[in-house]
């Protein structure tokens, strides 16, 4: 039986055109500098615009681009690598945590979400909405979803909506003993309520990054974070904090 050479499959052209199109970026372009229209980049690599959208698309997932509201498509500046390593076990909300509370609400999670926390269908839950900044822009937003029998005294709180509920429900999860955390992450597309959060368009790609917190060999409360693929750069090691990438 013979085999299919490598070598003999012609290279897609958008393939083609994104590589001819990155080294124009190296030498043609600065950092934040604005594209031209799709019509004029077209007529000058003298492809259909199909082909070079195929091609900008490749370029975005790669981090290359961006695509911003109202502005149209930037040369991306290089990414930031963000710790996402389960070295340092810990509940959210302790220590340096690099994210900020915005609200919390007590609402049904996703289906998937739900069977994970071992919860009914429509049983509610804390869902914490929090944002991560770095150099003043963000690059993830996160839902915590916590069952109501992770955090038995929040009921007892008088904490009103918000910000303070969301640091409440926090506290509260803090006074269980972690045993400790799982974590995959996965390529997805933005949801619109993360497009808004994160200024990306909806359907952008997007790093989800799911974790799992244990604790008394039950499932005390699951994260989605949302990173944007095009200024992110998971790192696995030892350290928290935010680098440039090289």
């Amino acid at each position: 039986m013979g085999t299919t050479q490598l070598a003999s499959v012609p290279e897609p052209k958008y393939q083609h055109l994104k590589t001819v199109i990155g080294e124009a970026l190296d030498s043609d372009f600065a950092v934040g500098e604005i594209l031209p229209n799709e019509r004029d980049l077209a007529a000058r690599f003298g492809v259909a615009r199909a082909t070079l959208r195929q091609a900008l698309e490749q370029l975005e997932l790669e981090g290359r681009l961006q695509r911003r509201r109202g502005v149209g498509t930037t040369v991306a500046p290089p990414r930031v690598g963000v710790d996402v390593s389960t070295a340092q076990h810990s509940w959210p909300g302790v220590g340096d945590d690099a994210w900020q509370s915005l609200d919390s609400a007590a609402d049904v999670a996703p289906a998937a979400v739900a069977r994970v926390l071992e919860s009914g269908a429509e049983e509610r839950v804390h869902i914490v909405r929090r944002i991560r900044v770095s150099q003043g822009q963000p690059v993830a937003a996160e839902l915590l979803y916590v069952p109501a029998g992770s955090v038995p005294g929040l009921s007892a709180i008088d904490a009103p909506a918000g910000t303070a509920r969301a640091r409440a429900v926090l506290r509260e999860l803090q006074h269980l003993a972690l045993d400790g955390q799982d974590r995959s992450v996965e390529l997805g597309s933005a949801r619109a309520d993360d497009a808004k959060e994160l200024d990306r368009l909806p359907g952008a790609p997007v790093l989800v990054v799911t974790t799992r917190y244990l604790s008394g060999g039950r499932t005390a409360a699951v994260s989605v974070a949302t990173y944007r693929a095009d200024t992110c750069r998971l790192t696995f090691g030892d350290s928290g904090d935010l680098v440039m990438a090289s």
